[in-house]
């Protein structure tokens, strides 16, 4: 008997075990598992989220249009304004050149001499400052020494010469100029032709 009674118990205590389990999982499942959705619900979820989904594409597509325009405005002023330094280098060898006329003015009563060597300074400082400018942006002066290169010089006469060779640049007749590695303008030259 008191086996009995022992099992009676033991069975009394799995079946207790079984029924929290089968209480624990039902609670699970309801935790876990949305209730069911009706297809008017399903289809109203589907639709806030389709229109949601359409107002951040036409905020994303707003935001790109506008970055477009702001860069092409920007690309089109740097276009407009590309030369604003190299304008602004320039100003100096103007205002040299403005000094020199107007101290022409001033300088009636001083000797013919000494008004040449004025004006000789107030030259070559304006091209000093223009040589400024020039190194300032790129621009450099075409070499004229030695042989001939079409790419670089323009060769408009051809003299003898007992001190060079042939094909060889003689004398520089006009500055050729690059910008960085483009030709502004060929270096008018003439060479030795034996």
């Amino acid at each position: 008997m008191s086996e009995n009674k022992e099992e009676l118990k033991e069975e009394q205590i799995n079946q207790e075990e079984v029924e929290q389990n089968v209480e624990t999982q039902e609670v699970h499942e309801e935790t876990n598992e949305p209730k069911e959705l009706t297809l008017e619900e399903k289809i109203a979820e589907l639709e806030a989220k389709l229109k949601e989904s359409e107002d951040k594409y036409f905020r994303v597509h707003a935001d790109f249009e506008n970055i477009k325009k702001r860069l092409e405005k920007e690309k089109y002023q740097a276009i407009d304004y590309a030369s604003e330094k190299f304008a602004k280098d320039l100003l100096a060898p103007i205002d040299t050149l403005e000094m020199a006329l107007a101290a022409e003015e001033a300088a009636k009563e001083v000797p013919a001499e000494e008004l040449l060597a004025k004006l000789k300074e107030g030259v070559e400082l304006t091209i000093k400052n223009f040589y400024t400018a020039f190194e300032k942006h790129d621009i450099s002066i075409v070499e004229t020494e030695g042989e001939f290169d079409p790419n670089f010089h323009n060769a408009v006469m051809q003299v003898d010469s007992t001190e060079h060779e042939d094909g060889q640049i003689v004398q520089a007749l006009q500055k050729g100029y690059l910008f960085k590695d483009r030709l502004l303008r060929p270096a008018m030259v003439s060479i030795c032709k034996k």
